[in-house]
């Protein structure tokens, strides 16, 4: 690394950074209680707790960032994010909230503002940081 290279923040995504003794504490300052995990999810994710690599997503590791962000995720979840997961993986790009919308509304009936109810803190911040996408840079968390 040469001297004008700035490192990335790094974290790995384990019960210690999403728990503190079986606690979180979220954004809103609520203390939630988690059951601890055993062994620490094979991912790095930076300091907003995204995946630094979105193909090192799994189901376990959208199970443990759901739980964070207190989301039981039912099939209209899965359902997104695989949506989300089958378009990254063909444009190397998270979509567009808009395309979400019109996938959920043709597949489910779904109406338009079922993807802010899914996710009720954004799209952003919950649907894509579940998925495994990287922070949108363009985009506000809300």
């Amino acid at each position: 690394m040469d001297s004008h290279t700035t490192p990335q923040r790094v974290r790995t995504l384990t019960p210690y950074t999403l728990t503190l003794y079986g606690t979180v504490i979220n954004d809103s300052s609520k203390k939630v209680e988690l059951p601890m995990r055993a062994t620490p999810l094979p991912a790095a994710i930076d300091e907003e707790g995204y995946l630094i690599e979105p193909n090192e997503w799994t189901e376990e590791i959208a199970l443990e960032l759901a739980r964070y962000e207190q989301i039981e995720l039912t099939d209209m979840h899965w359902s997104a994010i695989r949506f989300m997961r089958d378009y990254y993986a063909e444009h190397q790009i998270a979509p567009d909230a808009r395309f979400v919308i019109r996938y959920l509304a043709a597949k489910h009936g779904a109406e338009r503002n079922a993807l802010f109810q899914l996710f009720p803190y954004g799209y952003v911040k919950q649907a894509c940081k579940i998925a495994g996408m990287k922070r949108p840079r363009a985009w506000s968390t809300g």
